[in-house]
């Protein structure tokens, strides 16, 4: 299975940090936030990785090269200066990503998630992984049932932790540029082809120069 980093976002809340240093490249525990998600997924058996980028992105593809030195084979899709959103960004690095299954993640969280499970989980049209609300997002974003299928209306409402698995169907007839990922999900939710699964493990949205200090000890800790 292949999977894509999103590192596209120009990070504004980041700022000045984000000024000369595209956001996935800042460091926590001395290494670059995108090279800890890409030694997870090497280590997890994904080795073929897309990654998009906008905003200096560049920086990326000169830091990262072929992936070769982390055991990886690394394809970039460039999107210009200023990004082409979450599903934009997808649907312009499709030609990447194959006609098969294909694991996306965030490039902007870091997480103990078990990334090597996603190997053989069936997958409709897609598969979204939920976490507990964050304080920063106190409402969430969508609903598990009790048979893994995921609504956007219900009870208890989780929030979506930027790693989800997809078909490529979930995209077709989509026209290429700036476009988000939420209307399509719900789309899918409407007919059912949306599963998912509650992790409850360590997650966090590095967004702010306070989460990305949080991040830095918590991996000098060892954590």
């Amino acid at each position: 299975m292949k999977a894509m980093i999103l590192a596209a976002g120009r990070g504004e809340r980041m700022r000045p940090l984000t000024d000369h240093t595209p956001k996935p490249l800042l460091k926590a525990a001395d290494k670059p936030l995108l090279e800890h998600t890409l030694r997870q997924l090497v280590s997890a058996g994904f080795t073929e990785i897309v990654i998009n980028y906008a905003h200096l992105g560049q920086q990326i593809a000169d830091y990262f090269g072929t992936g070769a030195a982390w055991g990886a084979s690394i394809r970039y899709s460039p999107e210009g200066d200023y990004g082409l959103e979450t599903a934009g960004g997808i649907i312009n690095a499709l030609p990447l990503l194959g006609d098969g299954v294909f694991l996306v993640v965030n490039g902007d969280v870091a997480t103990d998630f078990p990334f090597a499970s996603l190997h053989q989980q069936a997958v409709d049209l897609a598969h979204l992984v939920l976490i507990d609300n964050p304080p920063h997002h106190p409402a969430g974003d969508f609903a598990l049932s009790p048979d893994g299928k995921v609504s956007e209306h219900g009870a208890t409402k989780h929030t979506f932790s930027g790693i989800g698995l997809y078909r490529p169907e979930l995209f077709r007839g989509q026209a290429p540029g700036i476009s988000k990922l939420a209307p399509l999900l719900r789309r899918a939710m409407t007919a059912g082809q949306v599963s998912g699964q509650y992790y409850g493990g360590f997650w966090m949205d590095i967004g702010t120069p306070e989460r990305l200090a949080f991040l830095d000890g918590y991996y000098r800790q060892g954590a």
